[in-house]
């Protein structure tokens, strides 16, 4: 008759400490896994916050061209500066033409201009309406389109940027905020301009 061996107490208690380090070693690593869980989970959703947000703004802030106007010099009857009255759009943020870029082409040029208190290459300026000064300052507040009947004239100077427009030239004008939404402005110098000062663009 086979015999076999009693296991004694001491042969129980080490079976049960076994059992236990292995549920508490899967406690800790369900705990980990969660942890990295909840963390990435709230990474996401933080990211996509900032993305929905950003989306929003670059689709509801939008600069709207009230008035265009080209500055003509009598000698050549070139058009030599452009000088757009800008507002914000309905339901736009408000809109920091300081933090703003000029997106200037024609077939003849192309450049990207940013705001500065004097007229360059790369450089446009922003007139308070009936001022016959720009803006000096970055703290004006009026740079900062932030209510619905506000407004302000950003002037290019179109000889400075090497391409001023003749009779019947065209050329494309993207305004982009600081949150980068886009506004796009074509530009179409009338076919006669001779004998005059200013023509509307």
């Amino acid at each position: 008759m086979l015999t076999l061996p009693n296991a004694d107490d001491g042969d129980r208690g080490q079976v049960g400490i076994g059992t236990l380090i292995i549920f508490i070693a899967m406690v800790l690593v369900a705990a980990v896994a969660a942890g990295v869980l909840i963390n990435t989970a709230g990474l996401l959703e933080s990211t996509a916050s900032d993305t929905s947000a950003d989306s929003q703004a670059q689709v509801s802030n939008q600069l709207t061209v009230v008035h265009a106007a080209g500055n003509v010099n009598s000698g050549t009857e070139n058009v030599t500066d452009l000088n757009f009255t800008v507002m914000k759009s309905a339901g736009s943020d408000d809109i920091d033409l300081a933090n703003a870029t000029v997106e200037y082409q024609s077939d003849d040029a192309a450049q990207t201009l940013s705001w500065n208190t004097t007229m360059s290459a790369t450089d446009f300026v922003v007139y308070e309406v009936g001022n016959s000064a720009p803006i000096a300052s970055a703290t004006n507040d009026a740079l900062t389109l932030s209510a619905q009947d506000e407004r302000a004239v950003i002037r290019v100077n179109l000889t400075d940027v090497g391409d001023e427009l003749q009779e019947g030239g065209e050329a494309t004008v993207r305004f982009v905020d600081q949150s980068g939404a886009a506004t796009i402005y074509g530009v179409n110098v009338p076919d006669t301009i001779s004998d005059e000062n200013y023509v509307a663009v």
